[in-house]
């Protein structure tokens, strides 16, 4: 255990994960305060993750105390479940982080280009490129790539976090389709029906006339 641990204690890797895994947050706008709840925990996820990657592995002393006994890696320590499947969750992880990130850039450009960076009221109605299947690419791209973490190390705050970040940007989701509804009226109705919220969905994405 001591020569696995020897990475534990470099805080300098901890401010440098923690602003790398933290950066695509720019990739969402801040003008309305609801949107600053999911980034927040965005970012506290990142920061404990790798406060619990290179700091100190908090999650292994607490559930220790409370069980009494040591935990063995892979078990809110280490790389997650390291001893049953070696370093499969790591390598499904970084597949699932690339791919939230893809999400996170193709989203924002299209979303910037064309609504963002416009003065308010006229803002394009984007239905396609990857709106055309789903609504909400970025939220999407955030949810893939911190299930990844989890699935690379995970521990008992991520835990607790990853499903509180879910909730938060489905609300957010829901709140922006209905101003959404309001400034784009039936189109945006239409574009509902024809795209899935986060995952997706093939069979639901009609081709215009």
């Amino acid at each position: 255990m001591e020569t696995t641990m020897e990475h534990f204690g470099q805080w300098g890797f901890v401010l440098i994960w923690s602003i790398l895994g933290s950066i695509f947050i720019a990739f969402v706008p801040f003008y309305k305060k609801s949107q600053r709840k999911p980034a927040s925990v965005y970012i506290a996820f990142m920061v404990a993750m790798a406060f619990e990657m290179f700091g100190i592995p908090m999650s292994m002393y607490i559930i220790s105390w409370l069980v009494g006994t040591k935990i063995p890696e892979g078990v809110f320590w280490g790389h997650t479940l390291v001893e049953q499947f070696g370093h499969l969750g790591m390598y499904i992880g970084t597949v699932l982080a690339i791919i939230g990130i893809i999400l996170v850039v193709l989203g924002w450009k299209e979303v910037y280009r064309r609504y963002w960076s416009k003065e308010e009221g006229k803002g394009e109605l984007i239905t396609d490129g990857i709106y055309r299947f789903i609504r909400h690419p970025q939220y999407t791209g955030f949810m893939l790539i911190t299930l990844g973490m989890l699935l690379d190390w995970a521990t008992l705050s991520m835990l607790i976090m990853w499903p509180i970040l879910g909730i938060l940007y489905y609300r957010l989701a829901r709140r922006e389709e209905r101003e959404l509804q309001q400034q784009f009226g039936e189109s945006y109705r239409q574009y509902m029906q024809q795209s899935s919220m986060f995952v997706p969905m093939p069979k639901l994405v009609k081709r215009p006339a």
